[in-house]
Protein backbone atom coordinates (compact mmCIF):
# COMPACT_ATOMS: atom_id res chain seq x y z
CA UNK A 1 0.00 0.00 0.00
CA UNK A 2 1.24 3.88 -0.97
CA UNK A 3 0.15 5.37 1.90
CA UNK A 4 1.77 8.77 3.17
CA UNK A 5 1.90 10.88 6.55
CA UNK A 6 0.44 14.20 6.11
CA UNK A 7 3.52 17.17 5.56
CA UNK A 8 3.40 18.48 8.89
CA UNK A 9 3.65 15.01 10.43
CA UNK A 10 6.41 14.25 7.76
CA UNK A 11 8.81 17.27 9.33
CA UNK A 12 8.19 16.09 12.90
CA UNK A 13 9.53 12.51 11.90
CA UNK A 14 13.10 14.11 10.98
CA UNK A 15 12.81 17.30 13.27
CA UNK A 16 12.13 17.45 17.30
CA UNK A 17 9.14 19.89 17.17
CA UNK A 18 10.00 23.52 18.76
CA UNK A 19 13.66 22.67 18.50
CA UNK A 20 16.20 25.43 17.43
CA UNK A 21 16.81 23.79 14.01
CA UNK A 22 12.57 22.79 13.78
CA UNK A 23 11.84 26.50 14.16
CA UNK A 24 14.26 27.74 11.46
CA UNK A 25 13.00 25.46 8.74
CA UNK A 26 9.92 26.05 9.57
CA UNK A 27 10.18 29.38 9.53
CA UNK A 28 11.90 29.81 6.58
CA UNK A 29 9.90 26.79 4.26
CA UNK A 30 6.66 28.73 5.20
CA UNK A 31 8.00 32.39 4.06
CA UNK A 32 9.07 30.27 0.36
CA UNK A 33 5.44 28.65 0.66
CA UNK A 34 3.88 31.80 1.36
CA UNK A 35 6.11 33.73 -1.58
CA UNK A 36 5.75 31.15 -3.78
CA UNK A 37 1.75 31.36 -3.55
CA UNK A 38 2.10 35.10 -4.07
CA UNK A 39 4.24 34.80 -7.07
CA UNK A 40 2.74 32.31 -8.57
CA UNK A 41 -0.82 34.43 -8.29
CA UNK A 42 0.45 36.63 -10.89
CA UNK A 43 0.33 33.55 -13.23
CA UNK A 44 -2.61 32.06 -13.92
CA UNK A 45 -1.50 31.30 -17.33
CA UNK A 46 0.92 28.36 -15.94
CA UNK A 47 -1.77 26.00 -14.28
CA UNK A 48 0.30 26.25 -11.28
CA UNK A 49 -0.95 23.39 -8.66
CA UNK A 50 -1.22 25.73 -5.86
CA UNK A 51 -1.48 22.35 -2.72
CA UNK A 52 1.73 21.12 -4.08
CA UNK A 53 3.57 24.05 -4.04
CA UNK A 54 2.37 24.53 -0.56
CA UNK A 55 3.47 21.43 0.40
CA UNK A 56 6.33 21.08 -1.00
CA UNK A 57 8.01 24.28 -0.36
CA UNK A 58 7.55 23.28 3.48
CA UNK A 59 9.71 20.19 2.15
CA UNK A 60 12.26 22.07 0.08
CA UNK A 61 14.74 21.67 2.91
CA UNK A 62 13.97 18.48 4.83
CA UNK A 63 17.62 16.98 4.29
CA UNK A 64 19.15 20.13 6.22
CA UNK A 65 19.84 18.10 8.95
CA UNK A 66 21.63 15.18 7.38
CA UNK A 67 24.25 18.49 6.59
CA UNK A 68 27.30 19.70 8.53
CA UNK A 69 25.83 23.73 8.82
CA UNK A 70 26.58 24.15 13.00
CA UNK A 71 25.27 27.92 12.17
CA UNK A 72 21.98 26.93 11.66
CA UNK A 73 22.43 23.96 14.01
CA UNK A 74 22.93 21.46 11.51
CA UNK A 75 25.32 18.93 13.01
CA UNK A 76 25.47 16.36 10.07
CA UNK A 77 28.02 14.80 8.04
CA UNK A 78 27.85 16.34 5.03
CA UNK A 79 28.48 19.09 3.00
CA UNK A 80 25.45 21.36 3.32
CA UNK A 81 24.93 21.83 -1.25
CA UNK A 82 23.96 17.54 -0.59
CA UNK A 83 20.86 18.77 1.32
CA UNK A 84 18.53 19.23 -1.71
CA UNK A 85 19.32 15.07 -2.93
CA UNK A 86 19.51 14.09 0.52
CA UNK A 87 16.01 15.45 0.75
CA UNK A 88 15.42 14.03 -2.37
CA UNK A 89 16.11 10.33 -1.01
CA UNK A 90 14.41 10.98 2.36
CA UNK A 91 11.16 11.89 0.30
CA UNK A 92 11.37 9.26 -2.21
CA UNK A 93 11.24 6.22 0.86
CA UNK A 94 7.77 8.31 2.20
CA UNK A 95 6.34 8.49 -1.10
CA UNK A 96 6.92 11.71 -2.08
CA UNK A 97 8.32 11.81 -5.58
CA UNK A 98 7.27 15.17 -6.93
CA UNK A 99 8.19 16.72 -3.63
CA UNK A 100 11.39 15.09 -3.90
CA UNK A 101 12.10 16.31 -7.65
CA UNK A 102 11.75 19.86 -5.38
CA UNK A 103 14.38 18.77 -2.92
CA UNK A 104 16.85 18.03 -5.58
CA UNK A 105 16.62 20.51 -8.05
CA UNK A 106 15.97 23.90 -5.85
CA UNK A 107 19.94 24.10 -4.73
CA UNK A 108 21.09 27.39 -5.78
CA UNK A 109 19.33 28.47 -9.54
CA UNK A 110 19.62 24.62 -10.19
CA UNK A 111 22.78 22.57 -11.08
CA UNK A 112 23.52 21.23 -14.00
CA UNK A 113 25.41 17.29 -14.37
CA UNK A 114 28.04 19.58 -16.34
CA UNK A 115 29.11 21.95 -13.54
CA UNK A 116 28.80 18.74 -11.04
CA UNK A 117 31.79 17.54 -13.26
CA UNK A 118 33.99 21.10 -13.51
CA UNK A 119 33.40 21.81 -10.20
CA UNK A 120 33.99 18.63 -9.16
CA UNK A 121 30.92 18.61 -6.38
CA UNK A 122 29.90 16.48 -3.90
CA UNK A 123 26.65 15.64 -5.51
CA UNK A 124 25.86 12.59 -7.76
CA UNK A 125 26.13 13.24 -11.17
CA UNK A 126 22.79 13.75 -12.84
CA UNK A 127 20.77 16.83 -13.56
CA UNK A 128 19.35 18.67 -10.55
CA UNK A 129 17.58 21.58 -12.78
CA UNK A 130 14.02 22.85 -11.96
CA UNK A 131 11.84 21.93 -14.76
CA UNK A 132 8.51 21.95 -13.85
CA UNK A 133 6.66 25.17 -13.42
CA UNK A 134 6.22 24.54 -9.88
CA UNK A 135 9.64 23.33 -9.35
CA UNK A 136 11.14 26.86 -10.84
CA UNK A 137 8.92 28.56 -8.57
CA UNK A 138 9.74 27.37 -5.55
CA UNK A 139 13.37 27.56 -6.43
CA UNK A 140 13.14 31.27 -7.30
CA UNK A 141 11.00 32.11 -4.12
CA UNK A 142 13.82 30.37 -2.03
CA UNK A 143 16.12 32.77 -2.96
CA UNK A 144 14.44 35.43 -1.35
CA UNK A 145 14.94 34.34 2.31
CA UNK A 146 18.25 33.10 4.29
CA UNK A 147 18.02 30.51 7.00
CA UNK A 148 20.44 32.78 9.03
CA UNK A 149 17.90 35.71 9.00
CA UNK A 150 14.77 34.87 8.89
CA UNK A 151 12.69 37.92 9.02
CA UNK A 152 14.64 39.64 6.09
CA UNK A 153 13.15 39.14 2.55
CA UNK A 154 16.10 39.92 0.38
CA UNK A 155 16.37 42.15 -2.54
CA UNK A 156 16.45 41.35 -6.60
CA UNK A 157 20.19 43.13 -5.99
CA UNK A 158 21.27 41.03 -2.84
CA UNK A 159 20.09 37.72 -4.33
CA UNK A 160 22.10 38.55 -7.37
CA UNK A 161 25.35 39.60 -5.39
CA UNK A 162 24.83 36.39 -3.40
CA UNK A 163 24.28 34.01 -6.30
CA UNK A 164 27.30 35.63 -8.47
CA UNK A 165 29.62 33.76 -6.29
CA UNK A 166 28.74 30.41 -7.84
CA UNK A 167 29.45 31.84 -10.92
CA UNK A 168 27.58 33.29 -14.20
CA UNK A 169 25.73 29.60 -15.05
CA UNK A 170 23.75 30.41 -11.75
CA UNK A 171 23.14 33.94 -12.35
CA UNK A 172 21.66 33.81 -15.52
CA UNK A 173 19.60 30.58 -13.89
CA UNK A 174 18.24 33.03 -11.88
CA UNK A 175 17.92 35.96 -14.16
CA UNK A 176 15.88 33.35 -16.34
CA UNK A 177 13.34 32.60 -13.63
CA UNK A 178 13.25 36.11 -12.74
CA UNK A 179 12.39 37.29 -16.33
CA UNK A 180 9.32 34.37 -16.20
CA UNK A 181 8.19 35.05 -12.66
CA UNK A 182 7.91 38.96 -12.35
CA UNK A 183 9.25 40.39 -15.81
Amino acid sequence: MNSKIGVDQLIKKFYTEGSDLYKILYSHSLSVANKSLEIGSLHPEMGLDKAFIYEASLLHDIGIFLTEAPDIFCFGISPYICHGYLGHALLSKENYPRHALVCERHTGSGISKERILRQKLPLPLRNMMPISNEELLICFADKFYSKSRLEEELSIDQIRKGISRYGDESLNNFNSMLKAFLG
